[in-house]
């Protein structure tokens, strides 16, 4: 459509592949928010990787830790109750599959939209057993995370010399902002031990088509990145600081400077996995375009122009 062909694309991950295992990536760019320098070191990280870790930020541990209380209690409800804040409308609880081509993983999780304005009625039945505890852990959480990605965006239009400097920050302030929020839960697959060495997919390889990604894990390990040489390194866990990952609409917007980063996660055969995911996205009426204070006077677009809608309506068909 707009963007090259694997932007955003959910692969099938129903099947077991045989794969070399990863490398670990221990050189993962960590920027500091308090550094001086962080914007630079931003920069560096999104042309480099498309991705990074995010230390002394400013959510509080106790919003995190009372989030994840809450999502474990309810991923370890009885599947019959679960299932009444499904099937997704996209909204709601989903059950191994993630994808609208049928895609499948080792995977459980509730999808929630941040827009008060819009009203799920699975999102209700999610928080109908201890809707104040759990909205509100969600709604605070949210909240903190919120002001974190507005701050990096505003740290990157610093690095690209964007004038004004929320311009990309705007977008997710925007009371009409079609952002959501996700928690993924990864059961621990023992059958993982009789596969001789092969991979389980949990969430199959893809890119987030919003302007940015905030991730928060657990301890457990099977977050991957793919490199630019096509090589994929596993991301050493921690449940203290988040990771940042680039969108396709942020790629767009710096008409290719930025890559969006291809991710997916593996299953683990002992631990469960916990992931919350902040997906900041514009408006849906919102025309994303290469940044014109970024083009110089030769350079051409290397992307049409399209609104947020079409681009999320095409990306999720795919």
């Amino acid at each position: 459509m707009v963007v090259q062909s694997n932007l955003s694309t959910l692969n099938h991950c129903s099947s077991i592949e045989t794969r070399k295992p990863a490398t670990v990536l221990d050189s993962i760019p960590s920027i500091n928010l308090k550094d001086p320098e962080s914007k630079t070191h931003i920069m560096k990280a999104c042309e480099e990787y498309g991705f990074f870790k995010v230390v002394n930020h400013s959510v509080p541990m106790e919003f995190i830790a009372k989030l994840e209380t809450q999502a474990l209690e309810f991923f370890n409800l009885p599947q019959s109750e679960k299932d009444k804040a499904g099937p997704p409308d996209p909204f709601g609880y989903g059950s191994k599959r993630i994808g609208s081509n049928g895609d499948v993983g080792w995977i459980e999780y509730l999808l929630l939209n941040t827009n008060p304005q819009v009203t799920s009625l699975k999102t209700l039945t999610v928080f109908r057993e201890n809707p104040e505890i759990f909205w509100s852990a969600v709604k605070e959480y949210i909240e903190a995370l919120k002001v974190m990605a507005c701050e990096v965006l505003e740290l990157i239009a610093d690095g690209l010399k964007i004038e004004p400097r929320d311009t990309l920050s705007k977008l997710l302030k925007d009371e009409n902002s079609d952002s959501c929020f996700r928690l993924n839960h990864y059961p621990p697959c023992p059958e993982l031990q009789a596969l001789s060495g092969r991979d389980l997919v949990g969430f199959g390889e893809h890119t987030d088509p919003q302007i940015i990604s905030v991730l928060r894990s657990n301890s457990t390990s099977g977050l991957q990145i793919c490199l630019k040489d096509g090589v994929w390194v596993s991301v050493p866990p921690d449940e203290t600081s988040f990771f940042i990952n680039v969108g396709d609409a942020l790629q767009v917007m710096t008409n290719g400077r930025f890559k969006s980063v291809r991710h997916r996660v593996l299953a683990n055969s002992h631990k469960s996995r916990v992931s919350m995911i902040y997906f900041g996205g514009p408006p849906l009426s919102e025309k994303i375009v290469p940044l014109t204070s970024l083009m110089g006077k030769q350079e051409e677009s290397l992307y049409k122009e399209f609104t947020w809608w079409e681009y999320k309506t095409s990306a999720y068909k795919s």
